[in-house]
């Protein structure tokens, strides 16, 4: 079972964590799954980018992006090359590391 490593986030993680899920899950149900509670705003239909994650290790082994997440992801608050909408990217073998960024757009509007 792959392990994704949360770097620590001051809001949903605060300390970092090392999870384990089956290949195939979604990084945003893992993620839920073990009580970090990601924004995902369309209840994980790749309809927002309350989800998006960078993936700092690992980010090839995932499934590729389609169309839909690509023209998504043009709207994430802190967009970065290997940036992926959680509830988009599936686990396969390899272990992966994310950064959740420290804003969303949901996060940005109700905090500034």
């Amino acid at each position: 079972m792959p392990i994704i490593k949360i770097l620590p986030h001051p809001d949903y993680c605060p300390q970092g964590a090392e999870i384990s899920a089956p290949a195939g899950t979604s990084i945003c149900e893992a993620l839920l799954d073990n009580n970090i509670t990601i924004d995902h705003a369309c209840d994980m239909s790749c309809a927002c980018t309350t989800c998006h994650v960078v993936v700092r290790e690992g980010f090839a082994s995932l499934n590729e992006l389609d169309e839909n997440e690509e023209d998504l992801l043009d709207r994430a608050w802190g967009l970065e090359p290997q940036s992926r909408l959680s509830c988009q990217a599936y686990l396969a073998q390899a272990d992966v590391v994310v950064e959740i960024p420290r804003y969303s757009i949901n996060h940005a509007k109700e905090h500034h």
